[in-house]
């Protein structure tokens, strides 16, 4: 009796010092973080072709895997259906009709389908992205890398809300701003008097851009550490992505508006004093931006498209984000966007993608203050760029007009 009580406590305490090893470890390599910092919700998926079964081979359960079936515990997909009962509706009927209510996750179940018309638009906006990745005859640089030799500072663009199950890349000149508030607001990561911000248009200017505002994949590292990649992959699975984009010459016009046809300091010392250097007979320009424009002197668009073409430019930096290629800040022959919007048809786009989340009542979408830079204004704006400058830019952003549908600007580049 004496040793099989003696026995019982040894196993008891191996089992104790066992477990104890097991809770040091996991504190070591941070994963008691995992997702629980913040409630987590999947968030609706768009529905893809099922997967190709692969075929089982029998192996023995490595660490990364068991810490997928972890990580899966907190993202599996819900039913869709509500998780507690609605309210009783004793309001217009008919007004209700369409929609029930989850109010635990604040998710919003309509019951009649999206438009047929929207649905198609966005199977052929990811069709093509697959059609061009998959196009040999179509190269830029980085397109055949894996996700995994993605360097983490090129993953600064993807910001991530665990609480809807969302990832957004957001592309500087395509209502980023905008799109930027909705995310603070859906990851509830301002507070007011100890309250969510819930308008978007509340949230100040100068936090929209403040990147301790937003969860991004390079900040993956210093959470996670040597399981970062590895959860990149996983929320990337499980996760609906987005991004929203504009024809590319657009956005260069927009860039320049923005960043020197008004004065800007920080631009101006960086780039603008440069580019009147280089490219303006400008030997020593002006030290302050307000003295330049005082005397009329800025870098005109063509400066800038020189700027642009100039091969000491990238090797002394990589484009600044406001003109870098979407296809660079992005990655969408490596990352499976869900949805891809287009500034052309914000608001339709816009509507069907906060449908889709199932949050189009908890946010809108702002539409005021939206960029007014037109594709209609391409052919004033090229006007003093020469047809040759102009092809060369075009090579430049191919991809990005191949990859997103935008047709070849034929009466800019063949005069």
């Amino acid at each position: 009796m004496g040793t099989s009580r003696m026995f019982r406590i040894f196993v008891v305490l191996g089992s104790a010092f066992m477990i104890l090893l097991i809770i040091i470890y996991w504190d070591d390599v941070s994963v008691p973080h995992l997702y629980l910092h913040t409630p987590v919700s999947p968030g609706p998926k768009v529905a893809h072709p099922p997967p190709k079964p692969r075929p089982h081979t029998s192996r023995t359960p490595s660490f990364l895997s068991d810490i997928d079936a972890f990580v899966n515990q907190f993202l599996e997909p819900g039913t869709g259906e509500p998780t507690d009962t609605a309210p009783a509706d004793t309001g217009n009927q008919s007004e209700k009709a369409e929609e029930r209510y989850v109010p635990r996750r604040e998710w919003k179940i309509h019951l009649s389908p999206v438009a047929a018309e929207l649905r198609e638009r966005q199977e052929q906006r990811r069709r093509l992205l697959q059609e061009v990745c998959a196009n040999e005859s179509v190269a830029f640089p980085g397109k055949n890398r894996s996700f995994d030799e993605i360097p983490n500072k090129e993953l600064d663009h993807l910001i991530v809300d665990d609480r809807h199950g969302i990832i957004y890349c957001y592309v500087p000149k395509v209502a980023c701003s905008n799109w930027k508030r909705i995310m603070i607001v859906l990851s509830e990561s301002l507070l007011t008097d100890g309250v969510p911000q819930r308008d978007p248009l509340a949230v100040p200017r100068e936090l929209v851009h403040n990147t301790s505002m937003h969860f991004t994949f390079s900040k993956f590292w210093k959470r996670y550490a040597k399981l970062a990649r590895h959860l990149m992959k996983v929320k990337l699975k499980k996760y609906t992505k987005f991004l929203f984009v504009r024809d590319p010459f657009v956005r260069l016009i927009s860039a320049y508006r923005n960043k020197f046809e008004m004065p800007n300091e920080d631009f101006y010392r960086r780039f603008g004093q440069l580019m009147l250097r280089r490219y303006g007979n400008q030997p020593t320009p002006p030290a302050s931006v307000d003295k330049a424009f005082s005397l009329g002197i800025h870098p005109s668009f063509s400066h800038f498209i020189q700027y642009l073409l100039d091969p000491q430019t990238e090797k002394a930096m990589p484009f600044n984000e406001h003109w870098r290629q979407v296809y660079r800040l992005c990655h969408p022959c490596q990352i499976q966007y869900d949805f891809v919007g287009h500034l052309e048809t914000a608001e339709e786009d816009a509507e069907h993608l906060l449908r889709l989340l199932r949050v189009d009542n908890v946010v809108e979408f702002p539409t005021s203050g939206r960029n007014l830079t037109s594709s209609s204004w391409e052919a004033d704006w090229f006007s003093m760029v020469p047809a040759e400058t102009r092809r060369e830019l075009y090579k430049l952003y191919e991809p990005d007009f191949r990859l997103f549908g935008y047709d070849r600007p034929d009466s800019l580049l063949n005069e």
